[in-house]
């Protein structure tokens, strides 16, 4: 199915192949895209929040898109913004690499770094010199550089190269890294900046290949079945189930995207958030060798999460009564392409929703979750990350990341030892950090919103508390952009509660929806190092902005090799008023990863996230009306 316009078209609508087709010409006939050009990114220019939400089925939609180029002849970048019915170019502004950053890696910037590299001399020496004589036997992985302020690489467009060994085609690398060697590679020029060579390393021979058996034989087929179909409708992007609606999105960056999510109550849907995704990841690495310093990727905003997004498969990724969705990006030439199967969605069983039996009537009731699953899988380089957005029966909102894949390897020695784990004999895999930054733009029960931090209080022993069992809960309402820079309190159970002041429920109280964080580590790199500065939005697990159109992604707009400060840090410098505003949270969650022998040759899915939760949203347990299953009704 494809992700495309439904019976009523929709300013949110991801833009189909026709209208990338048609931006594309547009580029071309105003002189902008041309052979030297690339489309580093081209996506949906979306509408302001405020012309949505006043949108009625039938009104004109300007229709508009956004394109990074990049001119390999003259290393000149623009940030287009195209009209696509009007036809023409609505903005250009020039990108200065020093300043604003270079655009996303390209797909035919890793053939170009191997090409060159196999080409170049030196880097045929640094492999002869560690009994290496063929050079097309080495994998290379092309990798975003950073920015550490080196005077040779200023303005420049440069990738980071690492080597692995294959000993035949069909190997996988992963196993046999080629350590003490690094190449860094301008993109543009296309030649070697600098080989860094500390000296040969033994190279681990073991082999990491698996998949090949042998299986064991003790697994009993699963089947699962909707014999009536599942219970939620499509229309184009437009999804409704049991009481939940929202449209469907999808962007060549972000990868999918959940766009006015709402419930319905009493008659009408009440709105709870107006755009959800995950709109950066980070991976920085904690190994400091002259080899490895500068390892940490940004996977959204350098390479892309939904252009490399999976074709999934029926029973391999998804199981049960699937729908799926296509999912259309661009090439470097701005050509349409099609990732067949891009996003699975299905509905699944969730064990006991609710259940009583009462000593005093002898009444037993018992009913069953169920909950939506929207879902896409994503390969960037060695590592696979699936992105689980679940609604569930009672209102709740959730994300689950589940990280799998091989972990980067080097070779284990006591040099590496107190920065890395040795997974295989002489193979070190070095710790790191996987930190995502959802963006979650929030309309509960309309734009004015607020956000309320709710953590225990224990009062102390005396009057109040004559037998020191007393439990208090403190409320501390957030009103201004840096006063919202926060961090999560286990200890504590701190939770931020984003409420409506000017709706009340029944009782008289606020309605809201409770951000439930997982309070794992934000980024251990140290203040002051380039990657606390690229990296910013991760020192925090939760920010909150004044809604802007322009404030999109916790790192800023361009990523690749930009020297920091720009994104969260930047859109929170006014420290503009939050208190009763339209707003935005944003929200730090992820994974600190000392690998384990367990997760070699290749890693069972660890899981990070984050839940929402109505509170004091409905009036009471709006799953009371849910009726017992067919297979229940003896214990009704």
């Amino acid at each position: 199915m494809h992700l495309s316009t439904g019976k009523h078209p929709h300013p949110l609508d991801p833009l189909a192949a026709q209208e990338i087709d048609e931006v594309r010409r547009i580029l071309m006939a105003e002189g902008l895209l041309t052979e030297t050009v690339r489309v580093a990114y081209l996506g949906l220019e979306e509408p302001r929040k405020s012309e949505v939400l006043v949108y009625e089925p039938g009104d004109p939609v300007d229709r508009r898109a956004r394109a990074f180029l990049l001119d390999l002849a003259t290393e000149a970048a623009q940030d287009v913004i195209v009209s696509i019915g009007a036809g023409r170019v609505e903005s250009r502004e020039p990108i200065d690499p020093a300043i604003d950053g270079q655009v996303p890696m390209l797909d035919e910037e890793h053939a170009l770094v191997r090409r060159v590299l196999r080409a170049d001399a030196g880097w045929a020496e640094a492999l002869a010199r560690r009994g290496i004589d063929d050079p097309q036997g080495v994998y290379l992985a092309a990798l975003s550089a950073g920015h550490f302020g080196l005077a040779k690489e200023e303005g420049r467009r440069v990738a980071r190269v690492l080597a692995h060994v294959m000993p035949t085609p069909e190997s996988l690398p992963w196993a046999h890294p080629v350590d003490g060697l690094v190449a860094y590679v301008d993109l543009v020029k296309g030649e070697v900046l600098e080989i860094v060579d500390t000296g040969p390393q033994p190279i681990p021979q073991e082999s990491g290949d698996y998949g090949h058996g042998p299986f064991r034989t003790t697994q009993k087929p699963i089947h699962i079945t909707q014999p009536d179909g599942p219970s939620f409708t499509v229309d184009g992007p437009l999804v409704t189930w049991e009481k939940w609606s929202l449209r469907l999105g999808y962007d060549m960056r972000e990868g999918l995207t959940l766009h006015q999510i709402g419930f319905e109550d009493c008659g009408r849907v009440r709105p709870i958030v107006y755009r959800a995704s995950v709109a950066e990841m980070v991976v920085p690495y904690g190994d400091p060798s002259p080899i490895r310093f500068w390892q940490n990727y940004f996977d959204t905003g350098e390479y892309q999460l939904g252009k490399l997004a999976n074709s999934l498969e029926l029973g391999c990724d998804c199981l049960g009564e699937i729908t799926y969705f296509d999912a259309v990006v661009t090439d470097g030439a701005g050509v349409p392409k099609v990732i067949t199967n891009a996003i699975c969605m299905h509905e699944e069983d969730y064990g006991v929703l609710w259940k009583h039996t009462d000593p005093a009537n002898g009444s037993r009731e018992t009913r069953r979750q169920r909950r939506l699953v929207i879902s896409f899988f994503v390969t960037v380089g060695n590592y696979d990350y699936g992105f689980y957005w679940y609604l569930y029966l009672d209102g709740t909102i959730e994300l689950e990341v589940k990280a799998t894949g091989i972990v980067f390897t080097g070779a284990y020695d006591e040099r590496a030892a107190p920065y890395a784990s040795e997974v295989a004999p002489g193979l070190a895999a070095p710790y790191h950090q996987h930190l995502f930054g959802a963006r979650l733009d929030m309309t509960v029960d309309g734009v004015a919103n607020a956000v309320d931090e709710v953590e225990v209080d224990i009062p102390p022993a005396g009057p109040d508390n004559p037998y020191g069992s007393a439990v208090r809960r403190a409320v501390t309402r957030l009103r201004t952009e840096r006063e919202a820079a926060r961090d999560a309190d286990l200890k504590a159970e701190r939770t931020w509660h984003v409420v409506n002041p000017d709706v009340r429920n029944r009782l008289g109280r606020p309605v809201g929806y409770a951000l439930h964080p997982e309070g794992k580590p934000t980024l251990l790199a140290t203040p002051g190092s380039s990657i606390h500065k690229r990296a910013e939005f991760a020192t925090r697990h939760l920010w909150v902005t004044r809604y802007h159109p322009a404030e999109r992604y916790p790192a800023g707009d361009l990523v690749n090799q930009h020297p920091g400060g720009a994104g969260l840090p930047a859109y929170t410098r006014a420290d503009r008023d939050i208190d009763g505003q339209d707003i935005v949270l944003w929200h730090t969650f992820g994974l600190t990863h000392f690998p384990r022998t367990e997760d070699w040759p290749i890693m069972p899915v660890d899981t990070c996230g984050f839940v929402l939760k109505p509170v004091g949203f409905f009036d009471r347990n709006p799953t009371l009306d849910v009726p017992p299953s067919a297979a229940e009704r003896s214990c009704h």
